[in-house]
C-alpha cells in the first residue's frame, strides 16, 4: 500500500510539473531555445579551446547545467513555496503518505523531469553537430548531475519552505536569470572580471558546469575543486533546507 502510494504521488507530481507552463518553459523550453540560438548566431566570447564554428561543443554541457539548475531548485522551489501558502504540504504530511514519502516523491518526480531533459537537450545537440569528444566520461558526467541535483534541490527547498508562495516565485526567478548570467552555464566564466570568477566559481552551477565541461566538452579537464565545491553544497543545502523547513 505505501509503495503504490509513493507510485501514484510521484505520478502527480510529475504530472503538475508538466501541466505547469512556467515550469515546461524553465525545464524544456528556455534551455533549448539557448542551446539552439547560441549555437547558431556568432555572438558569444569563446573559450580558445573551441573554435568559432563549434559553439554547440561549449553550450551543450553548460545548457545541461542550466536545465538540472531549473528541474532541480527553480521548479520545486516555487511549487513547493505556493503548496506550502495553500495548506497542501500540511494535508499531505498528515495522511498515510507520510512526510518521508512527500519528499521521496518529489525526489522522484525531479529526476524523471532531469531524464527527460537529458534526452531532449542531447538530441538537439546532436542535431546541431555535438560529438561526443575523445575522452569524454558519461560516468563522471552522471556523478557531477547527481551532486547538482542534491545541492538544488536543497536550495529549492530551503527557499519553498521558508519563504511565502510569491516571494519564493521572485527570489527562484530572480536567482534563476542571475545565475545564468555567472553561472559559466551560457556565457564563459573567462569573460567575467577576475573578483566575479572567484564568487561564481564558489557557488554550485558554475562548478556542476566546470564538470560536464571537463566531462563532455573538448580539450577541458575535470577540476578537482569544482568536485569540492558541488560537494559541500550538495551537503550544506539540504541539511539547512531540513533544518529550516515549514510545513505550513
Amino acid at each position: 500500500m505505501r509503495r503504490s502510494a509513493l507510485v501514484a504521488q510521484t505520478r502527480v507530481e510529475i504530472a503538475l510539473t508538466l501541466r505547469r507552463g512556467e515550469s515546461v518553459l524553465l525545464t524544456l523550453g528556455i534551455p533549448v531555445v539557448l542551446l539552439v540560438f547560441f549555437s547558431l548566431a556568432d555572438v558569444l566570447p569563446l573559450p580558445e579551446r573551441i573554435g568559432r564554428g563549434d559553439a554547440v561543443d561549449f553550450l551543450f554541457p553548460g545548457v545541461l547545467a542550466l536545465a538540472v539548475m531549473s528541474a532541480a531548485m527553480v521548479g520545486p522551489a516555487i511549487a513547493t513555496g505556493f503548496e506550502r501558502e495553500y495548506g497542501v504540504l500540511k494535508r499531505l504530511a498528515v495522511t498515510p503518505l507520510g512526510r518521508p514519502a512527500v519528499v521521496v516523491a518529489k525526489t522522484l518526480a525531479i529526476v524523471a523531469i532531469e531524464v527527460v531533459q537529458v534526452v531532449v537537450l542531447t538530441g538537439v545537440a546532436l542535431l546541431l553537430g555535438w560529438r561526443p569528444p575523445d575522452g569524454s566520461s558519461i560516468v563522471v558526467a552522471a556523478g557531477a548531475v547527481l551532486l547538482g541535483t542534491v545541492a538544488f534541490a536543497g536550495l529549492g527547498l530551503l527557499l519553498g519552505g521558508t519563504l511565502p508562495g510569491l516571494t519564493t516565485l521572485a527570489a527562484a526567478n530572480g536567482l534563476y536569470v542571475l545565475l545564468l548570467l555567472v553561472g559559466g552555464m551560457v556565457f564563459p566564466l573567462e569573460s567575467l572580471p577576475d573578483a566575479l570568477q572567484a564568487v561564481a566559481r564558489a557557488l554550485p552551477p558554475a562548478s556542476l558546469a566546470d564538470l560536464l565541461h571537463g566531462a563532455l566538452g573538448p580539450g577541458a579537464d575535470v577540476p578537482p575543486r569544482a568536485w569540492a565545491v558541488l560537494a559541500a553544497w550538495a551537503l550544506a543545502a539540504p541539511l539547512l533546507a531540513a533544518r529550516l523547513f515549514r510545513w505550513r
